[in-house]
C-alpha cells in the first residue's frame, strides 16, 4: 500500500521509522535484529536509506559521526526483504547526489519489479566528492527535478528509447522538508518555496528534518499551507540518548537543541540520558498526535532500545 493511502486509511495514529544500511562489507544481522524489535509495533512503512560516494552519520559512544565513504550497498535487498518477510512496506530513497538520471531509472525499474511503490526523492547529502558524468549522460540537478523523472515514469515515459513501450510505474513519492530550514536557504519562508517546487512537480507527501520543539514544526506547516502545499506533513523525530549529541546533532543535522532538554541532559548522569531523551520524545508525540498529526516518523538508524523505550511509554 502506498504512504499515502496508510494516511488516509489507518485511524489510528501511525508511527513509522527510518534505518540505515549496515555498513560497506557487513552484513545484514545485526539490522534483522532490529527489524525483529521494531516490526512489533506495527509500523505501516519503514524508510531505507540510500548512499553514493557517500556521507554517512553513525551513533559512536562520542555521539553522531559525519563520515564520507564508498557507497554503502543494501538499500533494494533491505527493501525486498521488508515486504517480502515481514509485509511492511519499504520506502527507499532516490537520491540525485552521486548518480546519473539512468542510474536512478535503472533503480527505479528495479523497485518496480519488486513491486516496491514508495519512494522519498532527496537530493542527499553533499560529501564534497562530485561524481563525474560520463558523455552522454545526464543528472538531476535538484529534488524536484528527480520528482519530474519519477513522475515521468508514472506516466509510462522513460529515458531509455527501448522502454517506450513499457507499462507505467506507480510511485508514491515523498519529498524532505526542514521545519529550522535547510542550512542552504537564506531563509525558511525561501526553502518552503523549494518544497513546493517539489510538490508541484508531483511529490505526494512531505517528511520533515527532526526537531526537538514542535513549534518549529508548527510553524513550517502553517508557512506550507499559507502557499498551497496541501500534501500531508509527517513529522520526523529522533530521540536523543547521549550527551554528545547535544553537539553532534545540531553539528551534523543543523537543528537546535532546546535549553531546557540541554540543560537537563548536561545535569544528569550518563546512564540517565537516555530516559530524558525518551521522555522528551514521548512528549513531542503526545503534543503532536493531540494536535491531530495523523503520523510520526522516528530517524532509528540501527538502535532499537531507545524506541522500544519510547513505545512502551507511550503505549500506543
Amino acid at each position: 500500500m502506498k504512504v499515502i493511502e496508510h494516511l488516509e486509511k489507518d485511524k489510528n495514529p501511525l508511527i513509522s521509522f527510518e534505518l540505515i544500511p549496515p555498513k560497506r562489507g557487513g552484513d545484514i544481522t545485526g539490522l534483522l535484529s532490529v527489524l525483529d524489535d521494531i516490526t512489533k509495533f506495527n509500523p505501516p512503512f519503514i524508510d531505507i536509506t540510500s548512499h553514493a560516494a557517500e556521507v554517512i552519520y553513525e551513533e559512536t559512544a562520542t555521539g553522531i559521526k559525519k563520515k564520507i565513504k564508498r557507497k554503502r550497498p543494501g538499500t533494494l535487498g533491505i527493501c525486498a526483504l521488508i515486504q517480502n518477510k515481514y509485509n511492511i512496506d519499504a520506502v527507499p530513497h532516490v537520491l540525485t547526489k552521486g548518480f546519473t538520471r539512468e542510474e536512478t531509472e535503472d533503480f527505479l525499474i528495479e523497485l518496480n519489479y519488486l513491486q516496491i511503490q514508495n519512494v522519498l526523492a532527496i537530493r542527499g547529502d553533499d560529501s564534497g566528492y562530485e561524481k563525474p558524468i560520463p558523455e552522454g549522460k545526464s543528472k538531476n540537478p535538484f529534488a524536484a527535478d528527480l520528482v519530474k523523472q519519477i513522475i515521468n515514469m508514472n506516466h509510462g515515459k522513460y529515458l531509455e528509447d527501448s522502454l517506450l513501450d513499457a507499462r507505467p510505474t506507480d510511485f508514491c513519492v515523498g519529498v524532505s522538508g526542514y521545519p529550522e530550514k535547510h542550512f542552504e536557504s537564506p531563509n525558511l519562508k525561501t526553502d518552503v518555496k523549494f518544497v513546493k517546487e517539489k510538490v508541484d512537480a508531483g511529490a505526494d507527501y512531505v517528511v520533515t528534518q527532526m526537531f526537538y520543539d514542535n513549534e518549529y514544526y508548527f510553524k513550517f506547516v502553517d508557512l506550507c499551507r499559507e502557499l498551497g502545499i496541501k500534501v500531508p506533513i509527517i513529522p520526523g523525530l529522533k530521540i536523543l540518548t547521549s550527551r554528545a549529541h547535544l553537539t553532534s546533532v545540531p553539528k551534523n543535522f543543523y537543528i537546535n537543541i532546546p535549553d531546557t532538554l540541554a540543560d537537563e541532559v548536561m545535569a544528569a548522569k550518563p546512564e540517565h540520558v537516555l530516559d530524558i531523551g525518551v521522555e522528551w520524545a514521548a512528549k513531542q508525540v503526545e503534543e503532536l498526535l493531540n494536535k491531530n498529526v495523523a503520523s510520526v516518523h522516528f530517524y532509528i538508524m540501527q538502535n532499537s532500545k531507545p524506541i522500544i523505550k519510547l513505545m512502551e511509554r507511550l503505549k500506543l
